[in-house]
């Protein structure tokens, strides 16, 4: 059964070559506006499930793996800044405070979608207005919720994280390569040691 990814994102699809299971991609592109008073998990969730359903009914044989991730505080939704001001004010309201980061996973296959959460808690450190006007020049914000990216090495933006690196990132291997298996796709057995290549830490090997 091919495996395809629902996202064009290059931190997901390095993830996934982690658990060494060849796939293809093909996007799904679905409207990602908040529904009412949709909470944090319901959004993530909904999204990820929808993405998959989107490929789905185009790759009735194959198994779709899409996932979201979203940045919440406080009741709020962060996701990718709309422009650089936008980028300079979420990072300046989540500096030294601790926020969720919350990713869905969802599989299609066979008919069905099975999906879960990974959420971790992430508190940034006391950068300076400075260092986010320099990350800001970077480019790298605009396509990232809550506009950053743990594993930058210039911004490192991160003073602590309790939860799975990987999952800050994009795409939480473990809970992926739970859903994959149950959908009859089993991940290379040393996928942990390959995740923590890439994250430098890896919750399976400790």
């Amino acid at each position: 059964m091919p495996l395809i990814l629902a996202s064009a994102s290059p931190r997901r699809r390095q993830l996934l070559a982690a658990l060494g299971i060849p796939f293809a991609v093909d996007v799904a592109d679905i409207d990602e506006s908040r529904v009412g008073a949709e909470t944090p998990v319901a959004h993530v969730r909904r999204l990820a499930e929808e993405k998959a359903r989107a490929v789905a009914a185009r790759r009735r044989q194959d198994v779709i793996l899409a996932a979201d991730t979203i940045v919440a505080h406080q009741g709020r939704i962060l996701g990718k800044p709309r422009d650089a001001a936008h980028a300079r004010a979420m990072l300046q309201w989540l500096r030294e405070r601790a926020h969720q980061v919350i990713t869905a996973v969802a599989v299609a296959h066979d008919g069905a979608v099975a999906s879960g959460l990974d959420v971790s808690v992430v508190t940034m450190r006391a950068y300076s207005d400075s260092e986010i006007d320099a990350y800001i020049a970077s480019g790298d914000p605009f396509d990232k919720a809550g506009a950053y990216a743990i594993q930058h090495p210039g911004f490192a933006p991160v003073a602590r994280l309790e939860g799975c690196y990987a999952g800050v990132m994009g795409l939480p291997l473990a809970l992926t390569a739970r859903l994959l298996s149950a959908a009859g796709l089993a991940p290379a057995p040393d996928w942990p040691r390959a995740c923590h290549a890439i994250t430098g830490r890896c919750c399976q090997l400790y």
